[in-house]
């Protein structure tokens, strides 16, 4: 009977957290909406670009790196200093989990995207954005998008 009572319990919690791959005028206006265009100087292209060549606008992206940290979520944000996960000695200047960016809502990626890029380096410390955005025109990552 207690059995019964507990499957109910135990469903929920096996509910697994939806991911979600946005639209390129879907996350510039969920952008916008946070203050992100003009944030730290960077246009709204320059963060749709990012997400673009970080993830292609897949929240649920993580990639490993040789130095045993890991990337994580839409804007891949590194678990060495941002987040905690379960493997890396991490600063955690964010106070998250890293498995907390890798969900459909994207404001608490945005809020320590705004907060690491608030350091000196900027942009610069994404590969992406530093290899495929920086110092090119940017306008098509949010032409047609109605903003």
């Amino acid at each position: 009977m207690k059995a019964l009572l507990l499957l109910p319990l135990m469903a929920c919690l096996a509910v697994k957290v939806r991911s979600k791959i946005y639209s390129r005028c879907e996350l510039a206006q969920t952008l916008k909406r946070w203050g992100m265009d003009g944030h730290e100087g960077y246009s709204l292209a320059n963060w749709i670009c990012l997400a673009y060549f970080a993830s292609g606008f897949n929240t649920e992206t993580v990639m490993h790196n040789s130095d045993g940290s890991s990337e994580y979520g839409i804007f891949q944000i590194n678990s060495r200093s941002w987040c905690a996960d379960r493997h890396t000695l991490s600063k955690n200047l964010c106070s998250l989990s890293c498995f907390d960016l890798l969900t459909e809502e994207i404001i608490d990626d945005i809020i320590c995207l705004k907060r690491a890029t608030a350091e000196p380096e900027g942009l610069a410390d994404w590969y992406g954005w530093r290899d495929h955005c920086r110092g090119r025109d940017l306008s098509y990552w949010v032409a047609a998008c109605n903003l």
